[in-house]
């Protein structure tokens, strides 16, 4: 009986920011945990359920999943997304593996699609970590026929 279902990641400098796009349930969170788990589980000597994994030089891991709020101290959800983006793009390097699940979902599509279009380019053009970055914006597929460095998933 298998649980689950094998798959390949390939992400390097030359090709650094893979979008990752697909409905609800569909696996794009899972994906993204899995493969920031894998690097860790590698870079701290453990065994890695992978055929093969080829890990470079990383110095950290980012990630923004999930939605979390403090509301004890007055921040709602999307404030402590944006908190936590900010803290990323402040932080993270060109040797840094960073996980972004569904940036600005919790605003307007307008505004949301505005804010992950900003940290995706921000990330890519300035930071140039290698990133994972899940959107429901099919508008930001179009960041790949701009940049050979992108590659989409669906």
């Amino acid at each position: 009986m298998k649980y689950f279902t094998p798959n390949d990641s390939y992400i390097n400098q030359s090709k650094r920011m893979v979008i990752i796009t697909g409905p609800n349930m569909g696996g794009k969170s899972t994906y993204m945990r899995q493969i920031a788990l894998i690097v860790l589980l590698a870079k701290i000597g453990s065994f890695v359920p992978a055929d093969s994994a080829c890990i470079g030089k990383l110095d950290r891991i980012f990630t923004r999943i999930g939605a979390a709020d403090d509301l004890a101290g007055g921040q709602s959800t999307f404030m402590m997304e944006m908190i936590e983006s900010a803290a990323i793009l402040a932080a993270s390097t060109k040797h840094s593996l960073v996980i972004m699940d569904e940036i600005g979902r919790g605003t307007s599509t307008y505004d949301g699609l505005s804010l992950a279009w900003a940290i995706s380019h921000h990330l890519l053009n300035k930071n140039q970590a290698l990133t994972l970055f899940s959107t429901h914006y099919f508008e930001l597929t179009k960041i790949a026929n701009e940049h050979q460095s992108v590659k989409m998933f669906t």
